[in-house]
Formats: structure tokens, sequence, C-alpha cells
């Protein structure tokens, strides 16, 4: 789950990391409100949107007036942001972020984030911050400054001090970027994230470091333990599918395909996909029933695929273990006959109870196509897709 900045922002400030004075406003009269509130002659207008590269796309805007203010947050409030990241579609703008201008000597970039390969808490730093930090990482990988934190020695001192002076960081900045490093380990460990990432983090005119955006992802997960940061979730900003599919208990990606999968196992998931791919077709999610599924969930989760107007054909992979076939049986022929499914649906059946399961299908009187094992499901499917 991503927060918006505004949220990250109070997140890290909570924990010590110093970030612009600014306030939120979810309409043009309340972003007036806050510029004057704040004071001075200059104001950014930050559209709040779960998305990198909001400058390059409009969605930060520098003005010198409370009415200007209010005419970049009324552009703002209701539109779709478009970015690179994004797509074509968008995302929302329901509110702006309004901060105090500081004058900007540096850019550095710093994230903490969770490394499975090492099972480590891993910071990342560059001395080159900014907008085109994607481009630094490709192009002169060897910029990016990488720091690996021991889980039981957790974060130490000298570890920051080694990233400023290896990021041209002198006096006060030093001891300022330890306590920065400090608060992130502590705020990631503390509130199960996934990733956080200030980019730019700011050495303004008077040599203060701050940070001036903030991303944070929370671990799914651990969201159970932090009902404070499941209150933040947007669900604006998120896929409509992947939302009702976490309303029923399922994992559920949107992808490109024409062929919808639903599989028990993620491991059997991915497998599945791959078999699509290997011939010819193109899977159009990702969604695990899970071990223990229920015939409603299967109809919930046909319901799901068909909602992507561009599926061609459906493919069933369910191997028994936990959950029984006859069961999963049950929930496609319901779900076929209250959906009134229009495009191919091949089934293949394995493990517990899947004889039953078979029988139920067969003499269902629909039109479904069963395969005895996952290649020829993948090959029955592909090409149902393109027939």
């Amino acid at each position: 789950m991503n927060l918006h900045e505004y949220q990250a922002k109070t997140l890290c400030s909570e924990y010590g990391v110093e970030v612009p004075r600014g306030h939120v406003a979810f309409s043009p009269t309340a972003a007036r409100e806050a510029a004057v509130a704040l004071g001075g002659t200059r104001w950014v207008v930050k559209a709040q949107a779960h998305t990198g590269g909001r400058g390059k796309a409009g969605g930060v805007r520098l003005v010198d007036s409370p009415a200007a203010v209010e005419d970049a947050a009324r552009e703002l409030i209701g539109s779709q942001l478009v970015t690179r990241q994004t797509g074509a579609g968008g995302l929302p703008v329901s509110a702006v972020l309004i901060e105090e201008v500081r004058p900007i000597s540096r850019e550095l970039y710093l994230s903490a984030l969770v490394e499975r390969s090492s099972a480590r808490v891993v910071f990342m730093a560059s001395a080159e911050g900014g907008m085109d930090i994607e481009e630094v990482a490709a192009e002169r990988p060897e910029k990016i400054l990488t720091c690996r934190i021991d889980p039981i020695a957790g974060f130490q001192p000298y570890q920051g001090r080694e990233m400023a002076f290896a990021m041209e960081l002198q006096g006060e900045q030093i001891n300022a970027l330890v306590k920065i490093m400090q608060a992130m380990h502590r705020v990631l460990v503390e509130k199960d994230l996934s990733q956080i990432e200030i980019n730019p983090l700011i050495v303004a005119e008077d040599g203060a470091l701050l940070a001036l955006d903030a991303k944070i992802n929370v671990d799914d997960n651990a969201l159970y333990a932090h009902p404070d940061l499941a209150e933040l979730r947007d669900s604006s900003q998120e896929d409509a599918t992947e939302c009702a599919a976490r309303q029923h208990g399922l994992s559920y990606v949107t992808l490109e395909g024409d062929i919808g999968c639903m599989v028990n196992g993620a491991g059997l998931a991915m497998a599945t996909m791959d078999m699509v791919r290997l011939h010819g077709g193109m899977p159009a999610n990702f969604l695990d029933v899970g071990g223990g599924t229920t015939a409603s969930k299967v109809t919930e989760a046909f319901k799901l695929i068909l909602a992507d107007r561009k599926i061609k054909a459906v493919l069933v992979n369910i191997f028994g273990g936990i959950v029984r076939c006859d069961l999963i049986a049950e929930g496609v022929i319901a779900a076929v006959q209250e959906v009134h499914v229009e495009v191919p649906v091949v089934v293949r059946l394995e493990g517990t109870n899947a004889a039953e399961g078979r029988t139920m299908l067969a003499q269902s009187g629909l039109a479904i196509i069963t395969a005895a094992d996952l290649d020829e499901a993948a090959r029955k499917v592909v090409e149902a897709a393109t027939a």
C-alpha cells in the first residue's frame, strides 16, 4: 500500500525527519487559506497522486500569490494526472499539498528498503538526486551508494557517516544525515514498511537537510498490525479490480493480455502464466484464489476476470490439496450460469475429489472445455482465445 506525499511526510516528521512547512488542501479555497496561514511570498502547489514524475507532468506548480495558489489548486483538484508511470488513464487528484518554498543548494537521493535476497534493510543514496534519479541509476550506476544493515546490530552511526562523506556533506550536515537515516530505519522497522524514499533530500541554502518529497510503501501483509496506516489507504489510486479482489480475500494483479487465469497458489499461478506464454498466449491477470477457497469465492473470481472487456478465454487451473476440486467445479458452474460467460472456459482439475469435479463439469450441460494436465490446458486456452 502506498501513502500520499503529505501522509508520508507527516509520518517521517513524527520520527524526526525535517520537512518543509505545509498543509494539505482538498479544495481551492482551502488551498488559498493554507498559503495565507503559511505566510511568505512564494508557495509550491503539489498534486497528491501515487506516482513519480509529477513535476514533469504539470503536477507541481511554483506560484507567488494566494490567488495563484487557489487557481493552481482549482486546475489540479478533480483532474487526472498523467505521468510516464501512470499510463494514459492517469490517476485522480483529490488533494494538493501547499508548502513553503525553501531555496535549494543541492539535491540528494536517499531511500531505505527491504532487500529480500540479503534479508537486510538496505539504504541507497546518491549525491545526484532529483527528478532524473532513474537516469542516474541506469547510466551512471557507480553514483548509487548502498549500505546494508545487520538485523541484529541495527543501524550504526558510522554507516551514516560513510554515506555522508561519500555524498560530500560537511560539518553538521554529516550528523543531520545520520539522524535522518536513523529515523528512516526506525520507521521502516516499526511500521513494517517495504520502502521509504526521500527524493530529493535537499541541502537548503542555510545548510539544513530537508525531505522535499517522500514516498512510503507499506507491506500489505502487516496492515492488520497497523490500523492507523490502513486508514490512510486511498483506493482511488489503485486498480479498481484489484481493490474489489482484496475485499473478497483474493490476490489479483491486472496484466496486459487477453487470457484470464484463475489458479490456487502463487507458485502454480506463475507456472500457469508461463505455460500460457509458452504456447503463444498473453495472461490478462494474476489471480490466486488461495488454498482454502470456496465455491462463492470462485464465483466472485470469475466476475472479476470477466469484468475485463479484453478477455477472450479463461483458464481455471486448480490443484486440490487443501481445497476440494468438486467445490471448485461447483463454483465454476455457478459462475458460468450467473455471469452468463460468453468466452471459452478451460478447466484443469487435479487432486482431492478431482474425478468428482470433472464429472460435475461434464454433466453440467455447459460449454466448458476440460484438460488432463497443465500443458494441455494452456494449449487449449490459447487455441480458444485465438479461434
